[in-house]
């Protein structure tokens, strides 16, 4: 998997959890996997179509989810009813619309699909690519991990 492709979406992961949330981000070990996506609590999926093909799944707990969405909001929010599903869900589609945005700067032309959310801890998941990126972060919220699943088409 080509850096070019993944580090977009690595930085804009970072810079909207620093504007969204204004919490500071700490990346752990990358690591690459062939293994199905076990999703956390909360899950939000995003295909990538254009010059780059792929997947990218934002996997959070419960707790990190609700104090995203609290920030996000400017108030508490402890229910992870319809609004925070929504929010957790635009978060993946700011992060994946800037991270596409910097492919398109640096000459690939790709969209985005609209978000879908997973709600429930293990559910597997299957990239299309047999190869993944597993990009764990950690901020004052808690973790999420952010899988990137993408190739050039």
């Amino acid at each position: 998997m080509k850096a070019e492709l993944v580090i977009p979406f690595i930085v804009a992961a970072a810079e909207v959890l620093r504007a969204e949330a204004g919490v500071s981000v700490r990346r752990g070990q990358l690591a690459l996997s062939r293994e199905a996506i076990r999703t956390d609590d909360v899950a939000t999926l995003i295909g990538l179509v254009g010059d780059v093909e792929g997947l990218i799944v934002f996997s959070l707990p419960r707790e990190t989810c609700l104090g995203l969405v609290s920030c996000m909001l400017g108030q508490p929010h402890d229910e992870l009813d319809a609004l925070a599903r929504s929010g957790t869900a635009e978060f993946g589609n700011v992060v994946a619309g800037r991270g596409a945005t910097k492919l398109s700067l640096a000459g690939y032309q790709v969209d985005i699909t609209v978000p879908t959310m997973v709600i429930g801890r293990g559910t597997s998941v299957t990239p299309p690519q047999t190869e993944r990126l597993v990009v764990p972060l950690q901020t004052e919220l808690g973790s999420l991990e952010v899988h990137l699943a993408l190739r050039e088409a």
